[in-house]
């Protein structure tokens, strides 16, 4: 029986065409790095050089500690300088991040809050299993935009708690332990055939949120189960409670 269920958070519960994130987050983040008297080019390319590391991460140290020591080494920052640069980023994604808000397209922005609130009051367990590449001060603005708090989940990854990212399946194995649950007890939702999907490898039932899905290498979706958002609300709301 299933006790325990998986949200992705971007493309999944907000509702938004990468793109236009990807563009609107780095019109702000150049912002940013002016303010910091930093060389935007440089900023940039150590901001994905430092991504990379995360996502090609191997479970010896956190994300953020991968993340900042690559961005630091090609930045040339150390010290109190570089703290500064992390309280910044912090402070950036705690205020002026959230006007990134204007890209979301949830046709109805209830739908969320009301099913993860539905399902925790059923018993369920819930952990929001967002790629952890963002500190939590980013997820717990994202998770505003549709009128969640982190209290809402028992566990929401993050870039300081995680070790891996997805489609490695250590990422979803870190969860499992972590929350000491059988993968076979557990629902998989994201957008995204890939980093989401995998999950089905361990055993774990899935489901394909399709308003905005991410499929880059054609798989066929037939494998999964899929549909809206909506359709999902009405999935959930047919399983028996957890014993």
């Amino acid at each position: 029986m299933t006790d325990t269920i998986l949200f992705d958070l971007d493309g999944t519960l907000l509702q938004f065409n990468e793109d236009e994130f990807m563009t609107a987050y780095f019109m702000r983040l150049t912002k940013v790095f002016a303010g910091l008297r930093l060389d935007a080019e440089t900023s940039v390319k150590a901001l994905w050089a430092g991504t990379k590391v995360m996502m090609q991460n191997d479970g010896v140290k956190t994300n953020s500690d991968s993340f900042w020591e690559v961005f630091s080494e090609m930045m040339g920052l150390s010290g109190d300088r570089l703290k500064a640069i992390e309280d910044s980023f912090d402070k950036f994604y705690e205020t002026e991040f959230d006007s990134i808000k204007s890209i979301l397209k949830n046709c109805d922005p209830e739908l969320p809050g009301r099913m993860v609130r539905t399902l925790n009051s059923r018993g369920f367990t819930l952990v929001l299993a967002t790629n952890p590449l963002f500190p939590m001060c980013a997820v717990t603005t994202r998770l505003k935009w549709v009128g969640l708090v982190p209290e809402d989940f028992k566990l929401i990854t993050n870039y300081s708690n995680s070790t891996y990212c997805k489609p490695n399946l250590n990422y979803y194995r870190e969860i499992f332990k972590k929350l000491g649950k059988e993968p076979d007890r557990c629902i998989m939702i994201g957008n995204n055939t890939q980093e989401d999907m995998c999950a089905s490898e361990l055993g774990t039932k899935t489901f394909l949120v399709t308003d905005y899905i991410k499929n880059e290498i054609n798989t066929d979706i037939s494998a999964f189960r899929h549909g809206t958002l909506a359709e999902l609300e009405r999935y959930l709301a047919s399983l028996p409670d957890p014993s």
